[in-house]
């Protein structure tokens, strides 16, 4: 294995992808120091946003008063179904393009205007979590492939505060499901076992990079992380999507999904922003013992509050360059508290 105090690149094997890892540019132990951020003060209830209960969206339509979760098509979806298969007319062979078929959906959290996932109980994560389910075993019988997500914080360009996420479903599969597929397919033909089974067993074993465990869930930064906190959420249990997990697989989730958004969270005091989202197994392939459900959370957030990691330069042309080790990112995420800094 690399020495961890020189420079060396570290695979991902979900996308065959390399990360730069430069240790000698961050070699002092890191306290964490935060600056403190604009604090916006949001109410429970805002009338102008189009999230909250009983309010009217851009289109006329008025949202019930929900008290849980609430789900509803996007008003402006990015995918919309499209009934035309009509094949597009022959073009050079470096020009191709198909008819994209599917829906878009947004998913309220909470009814409260200001209740992220951070500031949640495991009972209303729970509801989260089962309402999760409930989205993916309704579009799995008709799309391919679903993805359940969420952009968290304006730096990742969440242009509604109201905690909130979305689930874009297609027929087609997305460039990382269909590249995860297949790295998982080459890795089971060769070793004739689980990748990310086996990733799990040997995360188990180092210890250093887990941030939480419980029966039916790990959470680690990944040996090959190419944001500076960024977590991998895998399911211990033999599921290939949300429809394998059982009312224990799902408090479990409910569990680990609150402790790893109260420490991102409490790692710079703040509304810790982050992309994060589920790779279920496409629904198109007949054998699926390679997959196992996962979630990536991917947070910008590198030295404080408002000072975040830019890919760009170097890793837009060449690949992701990272100075904070994996095993240092975690160390700080394992040390940040479980409990709230509004509550503390």
């Amino acid at each position: 294995m690399s020495d961890q105090h020189t420079t060396h690149r570290r695979k991902n094997p979900l996308s065959g992808k390399w990360v730069l890892v430069s240790p000698h540019r961050n070699n002092r132990p890191w306290s964490g120091a935060t600056e403190t951020p604009s604090i916006q003060s949001l109410p429970d209830y805002e009338q102008t946003c189009p999230l909250c209960p009983g309010n009217t969206r851009a289109n006329g339509e008025q949202n019930p008063s929900y008290s849980a979760t609430h789900v509803f098509n996007n008003d402006f979806g990015a995918i919309i179904e499209n009934l035309d298969p009509t094949p597009t007319s022959p073009a050079p062979h470096f020009i191709e393009q198909h008819v994209t078929n599917g829906e878009c959906r947004v998913m309220c959290f909470s009814p409260n205007h200001n209740q992220t996932l951070a500031q949640m109980s495991k009972v209303q994560i729970l509801a989260v979590v089962k309402e999760w389910q409930r989205q993916y075993q309704e579009l799995s019988k008709t799309y391919n492939c679903v993805h359940i997500f969420e952009n968290k914080g304006e730096i990742m360009g969440c242009s509604q505060p109201h905690p909130h996420g979305q689930i874009w479903a297609h027929d087609h599969l997305s460039s990382e499901v269909e590249t995860e597929n297949a790295r998982l397919a080459d890795y089971y033909a060769e070793h004739g076992s689980n990748l990310l089974a086996d990733y799990i067993s040997f995360e188990q074993q180092q210890a250093s990079r887990i941030i939480f465990e419980n029966e039916s869930w790990l959470v680690v930064v990944p040996y090959w992380a190419a944001w500076p906190f960024e977590t991998l959420l895998i399911c211990k249990v033999e599921a290939v999507s949300f429809d394998d997990l059982s009312e224990a697989d799902m408090h479990g989730l409910s569990e680990a999904l609150q402790i790893l958004t109260v420490k991102y969270d409490n790692v710079f005091n703040c509304n810790f922003a982050y992309s994060m989202g589920w790779h279920n197994a496409p629904n198109n392939i007949e054998n699926k013992q390679h997959w196992r459900l996962h979630a990536h959370f991917y947070p910008p957030l590198l030295r404080s509050a408002s000072i975040k990691k830019h890919m760009v330069g170097y890793e837009m042309l060449g690949e992701p360059q990272r100075d904070l080790t994996p095993e240092q990112a975690a160390e700080i995420l394992k040390a940040a508290s479980t409990t709230h800094y509004l509550r503390g």
